[in-house]
């Protein structure tokens, strides 16, 4: 069910009516009504993908109670092995065994020999990344004791299918969100209004923005060979504003529905196209996964706390692994890859850490080495998404190569003059939007606090008639085949 949907414009107001108005009085009613509700929320796909969440659920819920009533290294250390093998070799079979058989036989293929094996035709389950790791965290946790392991199977269940955030996040620990679960939650009226703000600029991002963009994006990529310089440059930054719009606005809106409900999850952005280097936008840029590599992957090998080589070796592991989590091509691998080269410079001098605030701070406006900052970041963010956004690394190469082609300074081919018109307006009031209020959550938080009423109301409706005006142009969210 996407959120974009007339299905879940139905769903949401239902699912909500019920959970506070006729359940309100009981936590576990409340629990298991929202474990049904995310079932059919995730099963409006395809109900066969429910027997893997269920699996994985089950099998992690044991272990956590396993982990916890034995003291004994061994036993604790394969059990965590098992909830390790179980949960991604889940995700190695349907969403890599294919990538490696075939990239195994072109390689004896390369080398003058002929190999058969069969391949699986396997749909890939949504969102199946997402909730994979947000087990795992409860599992690694429980096994640090980090975490007391729940005795509640329907609380826990409903945590790892929780449906605001389960199918792109953000990824939750479960130190955050399985203890929501457990207390009492009372209707909160401006916690709802709040929500309700945060998923309106959420579906203005996807819809208005996001939308447009794809129509574009699409058309250059699919097609690259037969544009100017001029228009792949403007796709690709066309793609760099879709993928961002795409992500943040569905996280928007899986952090809305949540306060609806009573829930807090953790904020997956920060304004990160404000960043002053890379370092900073890894820190502001889906940031649930970022910290989960972190301390569970780039810790665990020792961080930082090495010598060059051990900093090299697991900034590498890191980002290779991130771009691999991704999807099962090269592109994102090459795209993990030209991030750490991004990086190593900025961790190598020890600069990493150095735009940990936020950028003019104290100011309306950005000096020139901020600013200039902000566009290097950018820029070299953006080269980075046309090997994410390619459909091969061929591609992606000759797609740059045609960037510094001829035709650099002849107008880019538009689609319509009208609709290039309306996206670079609604780029802009995103840009102007999103600055004015960086130092809060999302823009709406910002303008609710001090515009005047009446331009509040008529900027809300003006965003509902936009929503409405271009929800004709429905694109699936991009974080879906992750």
């Amino acid at each position: 069910m996407l959120f974009n949907s007339i299905e879940f414009a139905l769903f949401l107001p239902l699912v909500f009516w019920i959970y506070w108005f006729a359940l309100g009085k009981s936590i576990k009613l409340q629990n298991l009504f929202i474990l049904i509700a995310s079932y059919v929320f995730y099963g409006w796909w395809d109900p066969r993908f429910l027997v893997l969440i269920f699996l994985s659920t089950i099998v992690d819920f044991y272990i956590g109670i396993g982990l916890h009533k034995s003291s004994e290294y061994h036993i604790r250390k394969a059990l965590l092995v098992t909830s390790l093998i179980v949960n991604i070799g889940i995700l190695f079979v349907f969403k890599y065994y294919g990538f490696f058989v075939q990239n195994f036989i072109d390689a004896f293929t390369f080398f003058g020999s002929q190999l058969q094996l069969d391949s699986l035709s396997i749909i890939l389950p949504v969102g199946i990344s997402f909730y994979t790791f947000q087990t795992l965290s409860y599992s690694i946790d429980v096994y640090r004791r980090k975490l007391e392991p729940t005795q509640g199977f329907v609380s826990f269940a409903a945590f790892v299918s929780f449906f605001p955030q389960l199918v792109a996040g953000p990824i939750e620990r479960a130190t955050n969100l399985l203890p929501q679960f457990y207390k009492k939650r009372v209707f909160n009226y401006a916690q709802s209004v709040d929500g309700l703000r945060q998923i309106l600029w959420g579906l203005f991002k996807k819809i208005v923005i996001a939308d447009n963009c794809a129509e574009y994006v699409n058309v250059v990529f699919g097609n690259y060979q037969s544009y100017e310089a001029s228009s792949l440059i403007v796709a690709a930054f066309f793609f760099s504003i879709q993928i961002y719009c795409d992500f943040s606005g569905y996280s928007d809106i899986a952090i809305g529905t949540a306060k609806l409900f009573g829930f807090k999850l953790m904020r997956n952005f920060a304004y990160p196209y404000f960043s002053r280097d890379i370092s900073e936008f890894w820190r502001r840029w889906h940031i649930s996964l970022s910290t989960w590599f972190r301390d569970y992957l780039y810790i665990p090998l020792g961080g930082s706390r090495g010598g060059v080589n051990v900093k090299v070796r697991n900034t590498l592991i890191i980002f290779l692994v991130s771009g691999f989590w991704h999807g099962a091509n090269w592109t994102f691998i090459v795209w993990g890859f030209l991030n750490a080269l991004y990086f190593l410079p900025l961790l190598l001098a020890n600069r990493n850490r150095v735009n940990l605030g936020i950028v003019a701070e104290n100011t309306n406006f950005p000096s020139l080495k901020e600013m200039l900052s902000m566009l290097l970041t950018f820029s070299l963010t953006t080269l980075a998404w046309i090997y994410f956004r390619s459909e091969s690394v061929v591609d992606a190469n000759q797609f740059i190569a045609g960037i510094f082609d001829k035709g650099v300074l002849t107008a880019p081919r538009s689609l319509g003059m009208e609709r290039a018109l309306i996206t670079f307006i609604s780029i802009s009031i995103l840009v102007l939007a999103e600055w004015v209020s960086r130092k809060k959550e999302y823009p709406l938080e910002e303008f609710e606090l001090h515009a005047k009423r009446y331009l509040r109301h008529a900027t809300y409706y003006a965003i509902v008639l936009a929503i409405f005006f271009f929800s004709g142009n429905q694109q699936g969210f991009i974080y879906f085949q992750f």
